[in-house]
């Protein structure tokens, strides 16, 4: 026979129960959904009972989430369930995920909002050079972006080099109509979009006409060497092997490199190899270069955009 347990939980006054219970109890019924438990919340005090397993997880989650509070976070329903499925499948803790600001602008802190988002910005802290797989809305370019501006703000590299692959143009930009600006800016314009969320518009520009900040094409790192630099290669399933190969010789001393991309979504030529796919294979076993791959479940736009994001997985695992 099981064990039952009833456990009682003190919210602290200074936070209003319908923060924590979100509204018209939104929080609540996902919480008690999750549990085999039954939980009932009077004043400030919430209390659980059921098997004793399931009400020791729930009580452990509503103190998680009471810290989150603590913290000065808002809780949100991607919040709450991200932070069931951790104390579910024992991945960590949720105050450890959510609570790590890997940038703060104008009061807004970039954090990681999955276990998978956390493992990335902790390989990017320790690695040299970190490669991030996964689909579209994971994360991958703009937690990178964000760990770029913070390592140029601490002064720990003197520049941050964007660059991406201008597929659709076949990198023959000089084909393009316009200055050098206007042929490359609607290729670029997704990393610009990542820099204005960070920076102010008037430091952005300043750093950008020194040459402290660059935003160009792939192409257009043949021949350099690029030391005390954040390196970011977006889009990088676009990236042919001999492209690869050029854009991670580039690396100099005291630099650093995330190279992401998502290998679902390849608009190279029909016969031609992904760069990406190739380095998994060549780059094994060497220290200071870790892959990290980011599923469905790190994608933090709308629910509905995950479960397209993991129909196509599903659809392509059965091919």
């Amino acid at each position: 026979m099981a064990t039952t347990e009833k456990l009682k939980i003190l919210v602290p006054g200074h936070h209003p129960m319908v923060s924590l219970v979100g509204q018209r109890d939104e929080l609540l019924k996902l919480i008690e959904g999750a549990f085999s438990a039954s939980i009932l919340v009077r004043g400030n005090e919430i209390t659980i009972s059921g098997p004793k397993e399931e009400t020791d997880r729930a009580a452990t989650l509503f103190e998680e989430l009471i810290g989150l509070l603590d913290q000065g976070q808002e809780l949100t329903a991607h919040a709450v369930e991200q932070s069931i499925d951790m104390l579910k499948g024992a991945e960590a803790r949720p105050r450890d995920v959510f609570s790590d600001a890997v940038l703060v602008h104008r009061g807004k802190a970039i954090r990681p909002k999955t276990v998978g988002q956390k493992k990335y910005v902790d390989a990017i802290r320790r690695s040299t050079i970190t490669f991030s797989i996964g689909p579209a809305g994971s994360g991958k370019t703009y937690l990178a972006m964000a760990a770029a501006v913070r390592a140029l703000q601490q002064k720990e590299v003197a520049r941050l080099i964007l660059c991406r692959p201008a597929v659709e143009a076949g990198e023959k930009l000089g084909f393009l109509p316009g200055t050098l600006y206007e042929k490359v800016n609607p290729y670029m314009r997704p990393l610009y979009d990542a820099l204005y969320d960070m920076m102010d518009p008037e430091t952005l520009s300043r750093l950008i006409e020194r040459g402290t900040i660059e935003v160009s094409p792939l192409a257009f790192m043949r021949g350099r060497s690029l030391n005390d630099s954040f390196i970011i290669l977006d889009e990088a399933q676009n990236t042919t092997p001999e492209q690869m190969k050029m854009f991670l010789t580039r690396l100099g001393f005291g630099s650093k490199v995330v190279v992401t991309g998502d290998i679902t979504q390849i608009d190279l030529p029909a016969g031609s190899h992904s760069g990406l796919n190739i380095v998994r294979e060549i780059l094994t076993g060497i220290g200071g270069l870790e892959f990290v791959y980011l599923t469905g479940k790190d994608v933090v736009r709308h629910k509905i955009v995950q479960e397209i994001v993991e129909a196509y997985q599903r659809f392509d695992e059965d091919r």
